[in-house]
C-alpha cells in the first residue's frame, strides 16, 4: 500500500511560480508511474506531467516549457514545478502512483492563478 501526502499550491498571479510535492509513504524507487494530474470545475481529469515505466517523461503540451517534473528518491518525493502560471492552470491537482498495479491518489491541493 502507498499512501502519498501532497503539500503546497495556493494562490498566484498570472506569471507566478508554485511548487508542489507528494510525499510518499514507502520508498519510490520503484514506483515508476508516478505523475501529476489536475482537474479544473467541470472538466474531466487530465494528465499534467508524469514519468514513465521507461524512466522518461511525459507533458501535456499545455504545459511543456514552463513545469517540470522531478524526483528525489531519497525523500520519496515528487515535484512539480510550475512556472509562468496561467489562469488555465486553476484546478486541483493530484499526485498519482502506481504500484504493483494498484493505483493511488493524493488528497489533491488547490492551484489558482488570478489574471
Amino acid at each position: 500500500q502507498v499512501q502519498l501526502v501532497q503539500s503546497g499550491g495556493g494562490l498566484v498571479q498570472a506569471g507566478g511560480s508554485l511548487r508542489l510535492s507528494c510525499a510518499a509513504s514507502r520508498s519510490i524507487f520503484n514506483i515508476n508511474a508516478m505523475g501529476w494530474y489536475r482537474q479544473a470545475p467541470g472538466k474531466q481529469r487530465e494528465l499534467v506531467a508524469a514519468f514513465t515505466s521507461g524512466g522518461s517523461t511525459n507533458y501535456a503540451d499545455s504545459v511543456k516549457g514552463r513545469f517540470t517534473i522531478s524526483r528525489d528518491n531519497a525523500k520519496n518525493t515528487v515535484y512539480l514545478q510550475m512556472n509562468n502560471l496561467k489562469p488555465e492552470d486553476t484546478a486541483v491537482y493530484y499526485c498519482r502512483a502506481v504500484y504493483l498495479r494498484i493505483e493511488y491518489w493524493g488528497q489533491g491541493t488547490q492551484v489558482t492563478v488570478s489574471s
